[in-house]
């Protein structure tokens, strides 16, 4: 009997979230919105959350020696969207891996996470 599916940890993947909002017109627009949305209406925050997660990923890089983390904090302050900081998770976490641990880094990375949506993983069985 295989252990494939009870060796392999389940992990929830964290998706971008979508730039776009439904609009507020008519059902026809809506519906449209619908079929030509990116991700899922639902995968789409508030626009007026910028500031606090902005926030979250500078208080990552707090403790961390200004020559190495400088450069990614400038990056988090010019970005101009939650999905581009959504895309600066890498850089997150590898200067936190550096000047910490990698332990250190994913945790503080899974705690950026939960600004964004998340979606159940793969099934193993289903093409790629």
């Amino acid at each position: 009997r295989s252990t494939l599916l009870s060796a392999t940890p389940s992990r929830t993947e964290v998706s971008p979230p979508s730039q776009r909002h439904p609009p507020a017109g008519s059902c026809r627009q809506r519906r449209m919105f619908g079929l030509m949305a990116p991700t899922p209406v639902a995968a789409a925050l508030p626009p007026n959350r910028l500031p606090e997660v902005r926030s979250d990923f500078l208080d990552c890089l707090a403790d961390i020696d200004p020559v190495h983390a400088q450069p990614v904090q400038t990056r988090i302050d010019v970005a101009r969207s939650l999905r581009d900081l959504w895309h600066l998770r890498a850089e997150v976490y590898r200067v936190v891996s550096l000047a910490h641990s990698q332990t250190e880094a994913s945790q503080r990375v899974a705690g950026l996470n939960r600004h964004f949506p998340t979606r159940s993983p793969r099934s193993q069985f289903a093409p790629l």
